[in-house]
């Protein structure tokens, strides 16, 4: 045994990873088979079963994605319609109360327009009427106060029907406003002065 020892190491030959071995070979080819085989039979089927499913599943994905793009696209142009419709609506209403609030303001102004024509209409006619009220009762009054100043000048009662005449005669040759002067009638001058006369 210490003769094996003792032997120099140049005795024992080198073996070298580049040098090629057929019995290494045969077993490293026989081991790969083997685990070759093992690995088609048992773990191969399960890698490629869940790489297709993992495919399928993006597949999957990706038309389920699509499919929601679309409909999506689909709904946003529905909305897009819908707030349209909505704008067209809202601008018709908008439209029409315009016009509608034309109309009243219209209408109003021209009930306004009558009742305000109206009103003067009735205040010239009730100014027309306590006008001519106001004429008669101051030639009524004018009439009972040229009698008694003719009565007292001439000093004597004359019939107060023919005086009043004669008054009235006189009091409607004079002009009111806006009226032309009525000329003095001859009979009514010859009346004036016929009871002068006979004074």
């Amino acid at each position: 045994m210490l003769l094996l020892l003792a032997v120099p190491e140049e005795a024992t030959p080198k073996a070298s990873l580049l040098s090629p071995n057929g019995g290494l070979m045969f077993w490293t080819l026989v081991v790969f088979l083997i685990l070759f085989a093992v690995l088609g039979k048992f773990v191969f089927p399960k890698i490629t079963a869940a790489v297709e499913a993992r495919e399928k599943a993006l597949e999957d994905a990706l038309e389920s994605a699509k499919r929601d793009r679309e409909e999506a696209g689909k709904y946003l142009e529905e909305q897009r319609q819908q707030v349209e419709a909505a704008r067209n609506d809202a601008q018709k209403i908008i439209a029409e109360g315009r016009s509608v609030g034309e109309k009243l303001r219209a209408e109003m102004l021209e009930q306004t327009k009558t009742q305000q024509q109206e009103m003067l209409d009735r205040a010239r006619r009730e100014i027309e009427s306590e006008r001519d009220r106001a004429i008669v009762e101051m030639r009524r009054d004018a009439v009972d106060l040229a009698i008694a100043g003719a009565s007292k000048v001439i000093e004597r009662n004359l019939d107060q029907r023919s005086n009043r005449e004669i008054v009235e005669k006189f009091l409607s040759s004079i002009p009111t406003a806006g009226a032309k002067p009525v000329p003095p009638t001859a009979p009514a001058a010859q009346d004036d002065a016929s009871p002068y006369a006979d004074a």
